[in-house]
């Protein structure tokens, strides 16, 4: 249903045209946009023109430190919110303006332009995440930019863009080794031969770990990482000159980690933060990826307009083996009180034997499949003086999630495990959720001298379905015990507006509608919101500064019971938690200062205050990260400040940085006490490179350079701990 907000947009949308009449001049650099099939920003400078507030992380931004680690890119994003896991990134927890972080599953996230979350309607978490190291740049999506790429427009979205295919015949190889044996080798190679273009490229990624399980192993969280991708494109001259080029993605992933959700009790991560207990000893996750993706983009010789149209199939397994519970009590009531569950606490640590089947460990077998075709096309026509940018889009989307779960049932014994049952396949989750799309947007770019104003509508149509079968059918030869199915069809708006006060500064705000929707079958509202932004970006030669105010004000915030939550809830189960209020500001602000002797000083500091983060209204819920709620009561797991300091300095052929990111105090459980909250952190991190001629690199790194010892989460099982220090030395040549 429209709300008044919405109503109002459209109003807006209708009569734009009547209102804003540009000089062809002023239009003449506009006017050179063409469809990029793999972006939606496309460079850091449309960034800083763009109606709404968008970051776009650059080919040279990501190898000033060359991280592998996604999360520690990000971090460069103001507005961002980020929850650390296994220290690596392998799988991010990541929110936008307050959308929360859990598993992801809250913002949109794209590879190429394409939803790369397993299942991104009905199973958003994002067990698969992007390979880092292959990614040439990351633009991150807020405000009514994200309405382009839908549905979920609450925080935002994040699009990582892979290498391109070069214009010439062209190769790299980066090898990198460091603590813990920790390793990587990206090998790529590409160019092009007259109409035909190709790349292809490698990926080993691992790490023996920080972790480690006492008198069972000195290394008990390690990980090995193979991506492997080839693209392949083709440019055919069209009637009168005209283009059509075609491009084919392949790629495929293969993670095996030995990661657990098991942390620990609080004397126990005083006294070492890095030991796991003997219980999680053969946890592991196992994943595969595959993507298909085909591009076709035809431009015309003369005229103004584009058409691009992608198809892509991504399928994803995934099977996470490790502990779930214990027979006499949940694992999260032991770790929160050994004293008195001192017998199941001396289970998972190894010190007493346990009887047979005491500790149930769960094959989290899951598969997922996303596919799909969406459009593009983007023209543009004139007013009188006002020059008009139009573009739009469909997307026709179906992707699916099959759990097929057993748990197995282990006795400790002399500190180690023992299998005293097998459980069959699909005894324990048995079920099918799927989701069908269909999604159109429209906007419209008005230029007119100095205002850009640029409204926008997101139209989607979803039909979700969770069919629920037998634990005791496996074959699923009966059919399902119960079918769910529920609809949506929402209208998504917004409006962005831009006004150039001068060549250095411009004025922004914007508008739109926040919506998250529901899972398969739930009972829940959808997430719905209206946000708004405001706020102004000044540049010069040496000075880039913007600070942008937003107000994100819920009509109905929806909270999901997922594995990394923990609690005592349904798996996949939703809660309305109703109004509530998130707002703030982020501050981005880089200066460079020439030195003598041709040295150069660049400075970034990049900050978000979230100065409202709370519930508008009481209420009681299943959902154990928030509990009872009384209104006035912050969300959990948003810090009200975090920032990051980045200092560099470089010379000819070389150059050092330092960055020191900060994260404030933040809640574990909703509430207004101190007894839930994480305690404030500073990570800082250092490079330094060497170029020993203008192809060959000689780079090191040192993440956690003071060994910050600090707690990452405390959520779903006892404290997890961030990333000790690592020592990375590493080469790049490029030939």
């Amino acid at each position: 249903m429209c709300n008044r907000l919405s109503i109002c947009f459209i109003c807006i949308f209708l009569t734009a045209t009547a209102v804003f009449p540009l000089s062809a001049d002023d239009f003449k650099a506009e006017k050179d946009k063409t469809i990029e099939y793999v972006t939606v920003i496309g460079s850091k400078s449309k960034a800083l023109e763009e109606a709404g507030s968008a970051d776009f992380i650059s080919t040279e931004d990501l190898e000033a430190f060359l991280f592998t680690d996604a999360l520690r890119v990000l971090r460069q994003a103001p507005g961002v919110y980020i929850q650390e896991e296994e220290g690596f990134g392998l799988r991010p927890n990541i929110g936008i303006r307050g959308s929360g972080a859990d598993r992801s599953s809250r913002i949109g996230l794209l590879e190429d332009g394409v939803l790369i979350a397993p299942a991104p309607y009905s199973a958003p978490s994002a067990y698969y995440f992007p390979t880092q190291q292959r990614m040439s740049a990351v633009e991150v999506l807020k405000g009514p930019s994200a309405i382009r790429v839908g549905a979920r427009t609450v925080g935002g979205a994040i699009n990582f863009v892979s290498t391109p295919i070069p214009d010439q015949n062209q190769g790299e190889l980066t090898a990198l080794y460091g603590t813990d044996a920790t390793n990587q080798l990206l090998a790529r190679y590409g160019g092009k031969s007259g109409d035909l273009g190709y790349l292809v490229e490698f990926t080993n990624y691992g790490s023996d770990g920080f972790k480690s399980i006492p008198n069972i192993a000195d290394n008990a969280d390690g990980f090995d990482l193979q991506d492997y991708l080839a693209k392949f494109s083709y440019d055919l001259a069209g009637v009168n000159g005209a283009n059509n080029h075609f491009e084919i993605k392949l790629s495929k992933t293969e993670q095996d980690a030995d990661s657990s959700y098991l942390g620990l009790t609080e004397e126990d991560f005083s006294n070492d933060p890095y030991q796991r207990y003997a219980a999680s000893e053969i946890d592991n996750i196992k994943t595969d990826h595959e993507q298909i993706q085909l591009n076709y983009v035809y431009t015309p010789a003369s005229g103004t307009w584009q058409l691009g149209v992608t198809a892509y199939n991504n399928e994803f397994a995934r099977n996470w083996f490790k502990l779930h519970t214990t027979t006499s009590a949940g694992l999260s009531a032991i770790l929160e009180d050994p004293i008195t569950f001192s017998t199941e606490f001396g289970w998972l640590n190894g010190t007493i034997d346990s009887p047979d089947d005491a500790l149930q460990i769960r094959n989290n077998n899951r598969t997922y499949y996303a596919r799909g075709v969406q459009a593009e096309f983007n023209t543009e026509s004139y007013i009188g003086e006002t020059a008009i940018l139009w573009n739009a889009g469909i997307r026709l989307h179906k992707d699916e999630e099959d759990r097929f779960q057993d748990q197995d049932g282990y006795r400790m014994e002399n500190g180690r495990l023992v299998l005293t049952t097998d459980g069959a396949p699909g005894t324990t989750t048995n079920r099918v959720s799927d989701a069908k799309a269909h999604s159109m947007y429209l906007t419209t770019n008005f230029l007119r001298g100095a205002w850009s104003i640029k409204p926008g509508v997101r139209f989607e149509s979803i039909d979700l379905v969770r069919n629920d079968f037998s634990t005791a059918d496996p074959s699923r030869a009966a059919g399902p015990t119960r079918v769910r199915e529920n609809s949506i069809d929402v209208l998504i708006p917004g409006l962005g507006i831009t006004y150039a006060v001068n060549d250095n500064l411009l004025l922004v705000a914007g508008a739109h509608k926040g919506f998250n929707p529901p899972g398969p079958g739930s009972t829940s509202d959808e997430e719905e919101s209206n946000n708004f932004e405001f706020g102004f970006r000044y540049d010069n030669a040496n000075l880039l500064a913007e600070v942008i105010g937003f107000y994100n004000d819920y009509q109905n915030i929806v909270g999901t019971v997922t594995a990394s939550t923990g609690g005592t809830g349904t798996i996949g189960d939703q809660f309305d938690g109703g109004e509530a209020t998130v707002s703030g500001f982020e501050i981005d602000i880089e200066r460079s200062y020439n030195l003598s002797n041709g040295l150069s000083l660049p400075l970034r500091f990049v900050h978000t205050w979230t100065n409202t983060f709370e519930f508008d209204n009481s209420f009681e819920s299943g959902f154990d990260p928030w509990g009872d709620v009384i209104a006035g009561d912050e969300m959990p797991y948003i810090a009200e400040h975090q920032s990051q300091i980045s200092v560099g300095l470089e010379g000819s052929n070389w150059s050092t940085q330092v960055q020191a990111n900060y994260t404030g105090d933040r809640r574990t459980l909703a509430g207004q006490d101190e007894d839930t909250v994480l305690e404030r952190h500073v990570v800082v991190d250092l490079s330094a490179d060497y170029y020993l001629s203008n192809n060959v690199r000689l780079f090191s790194r040192i993440e956690n350079v003071l060994d910050k010892k600090y707690v990452a989460a405390a959520r779903p099982h006892g404290l997890r701990p961030g990333k000790s220090r690592a020592l990375l030395l590493g080469i790049n040549y490029k030939f």
